[in-house]
């Protein structure tokens, strides 16, 4: 009895060692596989979040002025000179209101003689033609007055020349001023897409001879030539 009591003692120690054993086996495999989860789920979501707070860019809080070419070309539209000031181009502006003086000059001295020909020309074959009737409006005066001196000092033929040479000045001055109103505007708009450009001030040009390499085929003879670089 005593030997089978001992017996079914050592049975359950070795049982319980066993279970204990595959008990700390166990713990052992799932704080392994915790870990594992750990690492897998929430060890990247961390990582994640730190990388976009380094990536994210921090917006600059001043703005950046874009110079547009759209809105030089609506100013010179607007106004002649305008634009050439959007373009920070000053020095242009007493340019273009010069060139609109003379053209507004020219359309003035045109317009005034072009229109003393002309009256000078109706009155020398029109008014001077007519036979009015001795009656009491224009009894003392048959004829009525020359509207200015260029009718009694050029003949008919003389006051149409410059009669159609005036008007052909005229019509010319107000193309010229179209023509300069259009330059202005192409000027201001020019200005304004190379407004950002950068224009350095590295602008070389090198010359210097040019000889073959050492061992290159020179079956047909020496052979040399210039090497022209431009850098800019």
């Amino acid at each position: 009895m005593v030997e089978g009591k001992s017996k079914n003692a050592e049975v359950n120690t070795q049982q319980s060692q066993q279970f204990t054993f595959h008990l700390k086996g166990t713990e052992f495999l799932f704080g392994i596989i915790l870990l594992l989860v750990f690492t897998v789920l929430v060890a990247p979501s961390a990582y994640a979040q730190d990388t976009i707070k380094v990536v994210t860019p921090v917006k600059d809080s001043v703005p950046v002025v874009v110079h547009s070419p759209r809105k030089a070309t609506t100013y010179a539209m607007i106004l002649p000179g305008l634009g050439q000031a959007y373009n920070h181009k000053y020095w242009k502006m007493p340019i273009v209101y010069a060139g609109f003086g003379a053209c507004v000059y020219f359309i003035v001295f045109n317009t005034r003689y072009y229109r003393n020909m002309k009256a000078a020309y109706e009155w020398s074959t029109v008014d001077s033609k007519i036979i009015y009737p001795p009656t009491l409006p224009n009894l003392f005066r048959p004829l009525p007055d020359p509207p200015n001196d260029y009718a009694t000092q050029y003949s008919a033929d003389q006051l149409k020349t410059g009669r159609d040479y005036y008007r052909r000045n005229l019509e010319i001055s107000y193309i010229a001023t179209g023509v300069w109103y259009i330059l202005t505007v192409m000027d201001a708009t020019v200005d304004a897409h190379f407004f950002n450009y950068d224009i350095g001030s590295d602008l070389t040009l090198n010359l210097k001879p040019w000889v073959p390499d050492f061992g290159a085929n020179t079956a047909h003879g020496l052979s040399g030539g210039v090497n022209l670089t431009m850098r800019f």
